[in-house]
This record gives C-alpha cells, structure tokens and sequence, in this order.
C-alpha cells in the first residue's frame, strides 16, 4: 500500500501543480494495484477544459509508473 500511496500521491501532486486543477483519489482505496482520480477544472471557455484535460490524458499516459485503463471528460 505504501508503494500505492506513493506512485498515486506523486502524481496528484504534479498533475495539479502543472495544470492548475483539483484532483482526488475517489475509489479503490483499499486495492492494492488500482486507483479512481477524478479532477476537475473551472473555467469560462470549454474548449480550454477539453484541451487542458486531454493533455492531462496524455500526460498520465506517459507516465512510466502509472497505467491509464479507462477516462471520462464530463463538461458541465
């Protein structure tokens, strides 16, 4: 778990510096191999969300230690 909370807090951690959002662990905090982010993005323009998000996609893809299963943009 500790390994979890590590790889899982890192990258919180980057992703809300780098792109300004806000960003919870939200499910499967007790599985050892998984974890559900959800983040959210305030903004005037959703073109810009919908961007800033997809670059957030792509950037967790790219990350070495971390697997991207499945993701979701809501804009409301």
């Amino acid at each position: 778990m500790k390994d979890k909370r590590r790889v899982v807090k890192s990258l919180k951690d980057r992703l809300a510096a780098r792109h300004n959002i806000s960003i919870a662990e939200v499910d499967d905090l007790d599985h050892r191999q998984a974890a559900t982010l959800a983040m959210a993005m305030v903004a005037n323009q959703a073109r810009y969300v919908e961007g800033a998000l997809s670059k957030i996609v792509d950037e967790v893809r790219a990350t070495a230690s971390a697997s991207l299963l499945d993701y979701e943009i809501e804009l409301l």
